[in-house]
């Protein structure tokens, strides 16, 4: 694990000391025991989370400044973007959110474990509030993007912005979401790109450039039922 993220790191000209090298390690450890019984991933084979799970979220340290940011990684899952984000960048603050208390649960104790700093939240991101407070969204494989941007662009400061991990299908997704991204105070910056083991990947960089209207998020089922 450590050898191929190392390597992985060198390609995409990410800075990784020994320390941060055997920190993920650990999780990745971590993430592969507790996943016997807990459903935390399909990616087991420890070659592979060091490229498809830890490089692949390192990857965002290229495409915008992390440094002494304050960081909501929303719908995180198993940790994902955020956890390789602050062990890859240690000066950014990081609230990790998601819906399951346990997954919550298993990420506290074992960051705690790491001594790593992290919020560790379960809540549902349209009822969390902590309204315009955070520099930097991030969100990877949660929905598709005109749900995901008013799940996320709220927390958003002006000035800030919204991360969108994406695969193949950013384009389309991106035309689909322009209403709702213009409508909640976000510009589309930039479409980031960079290369894991052979695939292509896209981090839409959306910039918050007004306040989110106030009646923005509304219920999820709502925002389901009818995107903006």
């Amino acid at each position: 694990m450590k050898e191929t993220l190392l390597a992985q790191c060198k390609e995409l000209n990410i800075p990784l000391t020994e320390e941060q090298a055997e920190q993920f390690c650990h999780f990745g450890s971590a993430l592969i025991e507790q996943n016997k019984v807990m459903n935390l991933t399909a990616i087991t084979e420890p070659q592979a989370v060091a490229k498809l799970h830890f490089a692949d979220c390192l990857a965002l340290l290229k495409i915008e400044n992390f440094r002494n940011k304050k960081v909501i990684d929303v719908g995180c899952g198993a940790g994902f973007p955020g956890v390789p984000l602050k062990l890859g960048e240690p000066s950014l603050s990081l609230t990790l959110l998601d819906s399951l208390q346990k997954r919550i649960n298993w990420l506290r104790l074992t960051l705690e474990g790491l001594g790593v700093e992290a919020d560790c939240v379960a809540g549902r991101a349209e009822e969390y509030g902590h309204r315009e407070s955070f520099d930097i969204a991030t969100s990877r494989a949660v929905a598709r993007l005109n749900i995901l941007a008013e799940l996320c662009l709220p927390f958003v400061k002006v000035g800030g912005c919204f991360l969108a991990m994406k695969a193949a299908a950013a384009e389309e997704e991106l035309e689909e979401a322009k209403r709702a991204i213009a409508v909640l105070g976000g510009k589309l910056e930039k479409v980031g790109e960079y290369t894991i083991d052979g695939a292509t990947r896209r981090v839409l960089v959306i910039r918050k450039v007004k306040p989110t209207p106030p009646q923005y998020p509304r219920r999820f089922a709502k925002i389901k039922q009818n995107p903006l």
